[in-house]
């Protein structure tokens, strides 16, 4: 693979540079740059496999860069220090990213991730640039990965989430099912600031579909697709407490 470094800390050039050279010598690093304005003319001349992209650049950020080109047909594994709103930027658009300082593990599975994965569409490219320019807004869109391609769906349309072993099963609106392969506990956390509820050890549900929650037989939430979803005990007061405050 050919490869592109943008970062506008000569450091961490020289230091992934080393690093990779280290873990992956199959990867011919073929330029560097420093700025989005160099980084751009880069991309423009050069055919790489893969780019390595800081996201906060003197003079922009990484997505500047990318809005410039016409065309994107590299992979990308992006970079950045510890940014909260980046991460989950990050999460939502369903990227490839490594946390400065960099962890040699985490670079190489990064990479291994990289050669057997397409590039990101435009699309999941905007998903992620709405996501980290909006940081006071909770995103709308998010992706998800299944075994043989990843899905951008609008989050409102979920219905519920159910654990299966280490994947989770959507469920969406229109009846349609998606596998996805990670775990719930994953989308737990990146949906807690939406109107999403953990019911169940196996079961995550949008309060918004939520038509009754019935109190008989152990209780369960009737949602409005006709749908059940069990609560377990200890969930019930605090579930209560939430459908209260809807």
């Amino acid at each position: 693979m050919k490869a592109i470094l943008i970062d506008d800390m000569p450091q961490a050039l020289q230091v992934l540079s080393a690093d990779l050279a280290e873990i992956a010598p199959e990867i011919e690093i073929i330029g560097t740059a420093n700025s989005v304005v160099s980084g751009a003319k880069l991309l423009m001349k050069e055919q790489p496999d893969l780019v390595f992209l800081d996201i906060q650049l003197g003079d922009g950020t990484g997505f500047d860069i990318l809005e410039i080109l016409p065309d994107i047909q590299f992979k990308i594994i992006f970079t950045t220090a510890s940014d909260e709103y980046a991460l989950r930027a990050f999460r939502f658009a369903a990227v490839d990213y490594l946390l400065k300082p960099i962890d040699l593990d985490e670079l190489k599975d990064a990479i291994q991730r990289a050669q057997s994965q397409l590039h990101a569409s435009a699309e999941r490219l905007e998903v992620l640039k709405d996501t980290f320019h909006k940081p006071d807004e909770l995103p709308t869109r998010m992706c998800l990965h299944t075994q043989d391609k990843i899905e951008i769906v609008d989050i409102q349309d979920i219905i519920r989430c159910q654990a299966s072993d280490n994947y989770t099963i959507f469920y969406f609106q229109n009846g349609k099912k998606l596998m996805v392969t990670q775990t719930l506990k994953t989308f737990e956390k990146q949906l807690k600031n939406h109107l999403f509820f953990r019911s169940h050890q196996s079961h995550l549900v949008n309060l918004q579909h939520v038509e009754s929650f019935v109190r008989t037989e152990g209780g369960y939430l009737l949602l409005k697709n006709g749908d059940q979803a069990p609560v377990s005990v200890r969930k019930r007061t605090e579930l209560i407490q939430r459908l209260e405050n809807l």
